[in-house]
């Protein structure tokens, strides 16, 4: 029996895979179950198998992307639910990781990746969020929220869930008229004017993508505010000043570990004495792990999603008070599917914009991302801290009703 034979037989016994590769009879793995279905699966020459063996995200990823292997229907979504569905986190198997050696490798090489000095994590953040605006645009909500939305009822559109994530984290933040805000990692400037709007409060956004940077600026005087909502391109350990509220949403896991004191130093250094920080991330349900070898040479290169431990043990000694953690378990699923099927909709778009393999890329990611929240060991976390002990109220209370009257 070939390896890959022995793999699959492994690896899938719930829903059915088949499997059609070159010079040898069709073979199905698993068993009938009508939520997984019934995947088919082509390779196209030999050296796929050998690619997946030595690694299987990245041999997986590269052989979807140059059309070595192709899945019937043109869903690649169907077979990685199929195949995570079948080895879900909370199993604890491992079944589709990469070899012993691999994984070695792969520790030593994501040690160095995570430095993230201030020239790479600049060169890093261009990598992807400096690609087409009009990319984007074809699969965001309007207001362009590349992060995890809030969905208070699974069947809410996107623009709704983003919409409610602003207000979920806007609550957290306590708010007050005349204060002053700083949003890290401010993407496209969505939080910074939404802050704004609501509170009338002056915002600094900062950013390391030239594109976002273009973009927010260009939101803010078309809204009449640039004077209250500012955008500059800079890294955050380089700011100066003192704010009331600190927000960071889908940056720190561009920070690196090596990075995490510097980034909880520096927020403590920027807040007020009655400062207030709200930090939301992807993480990690489980220890410290290391980014699959696809995702960080294709799409996200230094990039990494922190374990609890990795952030508490970088915040703990700087003397200011851990005031709220959220775990987010599906809202990324939710999300991620929401942007897979908006991406394949518009698959001509993208194949026009860049190529065939650039379309098989993002999809790959999309649907890779998607199955980690659903089946696998990702979650996002909201992690609340505050210099004061007594800026914020002692129960939560005050999140649900400043969430509610933001939201009516």
């Amino acid at each position: 029996m070939a390896l890959i034979d022995t793999f699959l037989r492994r690896a899938v016994t719930r829903g059915e895979l088949t499997l059609h590769r070159p010079g040898h009879p069709a073979v199905t793995f698993g068993k009938p179950d009508a939520d997984l279905g019934h995947v088919v699966l082509r390779f196209h020459n030999d050296g796929v198998v050998r690619r997946i063996l030595a690694n299987p995200s990245l041999g997986a990823g590269e052989s979807y992307m140059d059309g070595g292997i192709s899945v019937d229907g043109d869903d690649i979504m169907r077979l990685v639910r199929l195949m995570t569905a079948n080895d879900p986190w909370e199993a604890g198997q491992d079944r589709l990781g990469a070899s012993a050696p691999a994984r070695a490798a792969a520790a030593v090489k994501h040690r160095i990746d995570r430095v993230n000095m201030e020239r790479r994590s600049k060169r890093n953040v261009a990598h992807h969020y400096d690609l087409s605006a009009r990319l984007y645009d074809l699969f965001l909500d309007r207001d362009k929220q590349y992060s995890c939305a809030y969905f208070t009822d699974p069947a809410n559109t996107l623009e709704k869930a983003q919409e409610d994530k602003l207000a979920h984290i806007a609550a957290k933040l306590a708010i007050r008229p005349g204060m002053r805000v700083l949003d890290i990692g401010c993407g496209w400037g969505g939080m910074a004017l939404y802050l704004n709007r609501k509170f009338g409060v002056e915002v600094l956004g900062v950013t390391l993508s030239e594109e976002q940077l273009k973009i927010a600026r260009e939101r803010a005087a078309a809204a009449g505010v640039a004077d209250k909502v500012r955008f500059e391109l800079i890294d955050y350990r380089r700011v100066e000043g003192k704010f009331d509220r600190i927000v960071s949403v889908g940056m720190f896991e561009h920070v690196g570990p090596p990075q995490y004191r510097t980034f909880f130093t520096k927020c403590r250094d920027l807040m007020t004495a009655d400062g207030v920080t709200l930090l939301h991330t992807i993480g990690r349900l489980g220890k410290p792990g290391v980014t699959d070898d696809w995702t960080a040479k294709y799409i996200f290169p230094g990039g990494y999603n922190p374990a609890l431990s990795e952030i508490m043990t970088a915040f703990e000694g700087l003397r200011m008070f851990l005031t709220d953690v959220e775990v987010l378990r599906l809202h990324y699923a939710h999300t991620l599917h929401e942007w897979y099927r908006r991406t394949v909709a518009a698959r001509d778009a993208i194949v026009g914009l860049y190529d065939e393999r650039f379309y098989r890329m993002w999809t790959f990611y999309l649907a890779g991302a998607a199955m980690a929240f659903e089946n696998g060991g990702m979650c996002n976390y909201q992690i609340q801290f505050s210099r004061s002990r007594t800026e914020l109220p002692i129960t939560r209370d005050y999140m649900i009703e400043g969430e509610r009257a933001l939201r009516d």
